[in-house]
C-alpha cells in the first residue's frame, strides 16, 4: 500500500493512521533526509524481528532508531555536556550518534557495548510520526541490494519490498546519500563513517 504525504505539512490524518499501524506492530517504508528507509516501533519485537529477516541481519547488529528532538536523544541514551552541545547545533541533520543506552531501550536496539545509534532527521514526516507515535522509530537503509542501481522514489522501494512490509509512504525524492555516524559514548567524538554533514563541528 503506498500512501503518498506532503513532505513540507504532512496531513495530520494521515500521521495519525500511520502511528496506529505501527503502534499494532506495522513495518513501513518511509522518507528521510538520507535514504528512504524501513521502520518499526522500537518497542514491537515481533515487528524487529521482521526487520532483521527484511534485512538479512545478524542479530548481534542492532538497528538504529529516530527520535524527535534532542530532549527526546536525551531519553533514550547518555547525553555527556560535551556532546550536548554539539548536537544542539547539529540536529535535526543527516548524523547518526552514538550513545551509552539508557535502560528503557529494549535489548534488542543493544549492542554488546551497551550503545544504541540515535538519529533525528531533517524530515518533517519521520519528526512528525514520532510525536504521533509517542517513542523512537526503528530506522535502517530500504536498499536490500548494494550492488544495483540506486533508488531514489517511494514507487520503487513498493516494487522491490513488495509484500515484506504494510505500507510504503511517498514524501518524494530521495537520492540516497548516507548519514555521518559519530561515536559519542567515549570521552571525544570519534567519527566511524563520514557521510553527509560538516564534520567540522566534531573538532571545534
Amino acid at each position: 500500500m503506498l500512501i503518498s504525504i506532503n513532505p513540507d505539512n504532512p496531513q495530520p490524518r494521515n500521521i495519525k493512521q500511520i502511528a496506529d499501524k505501527l503502534r499494532s506492530g506495522a513495518v513501513i517504508c518511509y522518507p528521510t533526509d538520507t535514504v528512504y528507509g524501513i521502520g518499526c516501533d522500537i518497542f514491537n519485537q515481533k515487528a524487529i524481528k521482521k526487520i532483521f529477516q527484511i534485512k538479512k541481519r545478524a542479530k548481534h547488529k542492532p538497528f538504529s532508531f529516530m527520535c524527535s528532538s534532542l530532549k527526546n536523544v536525551s531519553d533514550y541514551g547518555h547525553v555527556s555536556n560535551m556532546a550536548y552541545r554539539i548536537m544542539r547545533k547539529a540536529l535535526p541533520g543527516p548524523f547518526t550518534f552514538v550513545l551509552q543506552a539508557a535502560k528503557i531501550v529494549p535489548k534488542i536496539m543493544i549492542t554488546k557495548q551497551k550503545t544504541v545509534g540515535i538519529r533525528v532527521p531533517r524530515n518533517n514526516i519521520c519528526l512528525e510520526l514520532i510525536e504521533a507515535l509517542g517513542n523512537p522509530i526503528l530506522t535502517t537503509s530500504a536498499i536490500l541490494d548494494k550492488e544495483g542501481a540506486p533508488l531514489s522514489e517511494a514507487y520503487e522501494f513498493e516494487e522491490l519490498l513488495g509484500n515484506m512490509v504494510d505500507l510504503v509512504i511517498d514524501g518524494g525524492m530521495v537520492y540516497p546519500d548516507p548519514s555521518t555516524i559519530v561515536d559519542f559514548s567515549g570521552d571525544t567524538p570519534e567519527i566511524l563513517r563520514q557521510g553527509q554533514g560538516d564534520i567540522r563541528q566534531f573538532y571545534g
